[in-house]
């Protein structure tokens, strides 16, 4: 008997095309969005890109993508304006003509009936996808997005995007849920400078293989003093000693401290 090994993404990347978000007319909300609809499931995005609606650097693009072994969603540009390249750029990427997918079809007709819409060439364009696509269902319009090579191909507007990808992830990624065995800690360090806790930084990283320290500053405000956020991320059985560590040494340089809110 075959054993079905489950896609096992190298990583989890992102898409957000448009020149309308790239020349600042709109500002991107599905980044944000995403990380969160991810975390709630226990994964983390590995990789966010945004491309402006330019062929080539769209086929460059999926064409490093589709070769890189990550699970990654795309959002915008499978419209049929003339400013829509997703779908062609897929196409061109992995060297597949477009075809109509039957499933879109029906879906697109059933949405045109509905609306009262007549059915013409370019409305029916809405379901040409790279052949060997899969199509994702739309609970807004009912206009399928399209999945090949676990890419998965979602519109620009959040109201139907997001559902997409939570219903991407539901349905054929659920074995990743809640897999990871990563764990995170921060502590504020008050009037805190990087440079004299770089040392501190390069040794947690030295002796607790694995981890990453992360160090975020705050020029202070009205409201916050200047602080660091000086923290870890990683295998979670290496958290806690490391902060133990850092927790020490920070104290041993002069400097107050508290722990960060989870």
């Amino acid at each position: 008997m075959t054993t079905i090994i489950p896609f096992q993404p190298v990583g989890i990347g992102a898409f957000i095309i448009g020149d309308e978000i790239i020349l600042g007319k709109r500002q991107d909300k599905h980044l944000a969005r995403l990380i969160e609809i991810l975390a709630v499931r226990g994964l983390t995005l590995s990789w966010a890109t945004y491309v402006g609606d330019q062929r080539q650097r769209l086929i460059d693009a999926f064409d490093n993508s589709f070769v890189s072994g990550d699970l990654v969603f795309s959002f915008g540009g499978i419209g049929v304006t003339p400013d829509d390249h997703t779908r062609q750029c897929v196409g061109k990427a992995l060297g597949r003509e477009l075809l109509l997918h039957p499933e879109a079809e029906v879906l697109i007709r059933e949405r045109m009936a509905e609306a009262n819409y007549p059915v013409t060439p370019e409305r029916l364009e809405l379901g040409h996808f790279p052949r060997g696509s899969a199509i994702i269902p739309n609970p807004y319009n009912k206009i399928p997005g399209f999945s090949i090579h676990h890419h998965h191909f979602l519109p620009g507007f959040p109201q139907m995007a997001w559902p997409m990808a939570e219903w991407v992830l539901d349905t054929h990624y659920a074995h990743l849920f809640h897999q990871s065995d990563t764990g995170e800690a921060a502590i504020l360090v008050w009037d805190g400078l990087e440079g004299v806790l770089l040392d501190l930084m390069k040794r947690i990283e030295s002796e607790f293989p694995g981890l990453k320290v992360f160090s975020l500053p705050f020029l202070g405000s009205e409201t916050m003093a200047r602080h660091i956020e000086l923290g870890v991320r990683g295998p979670r059985a290496g958290v806690e000693p490391a902060m133990a560590l850092m927790r020490r040494e920070v104290a041993a340089l002069g400097y107050r401290f508290e722990e960060k809110p989870a």
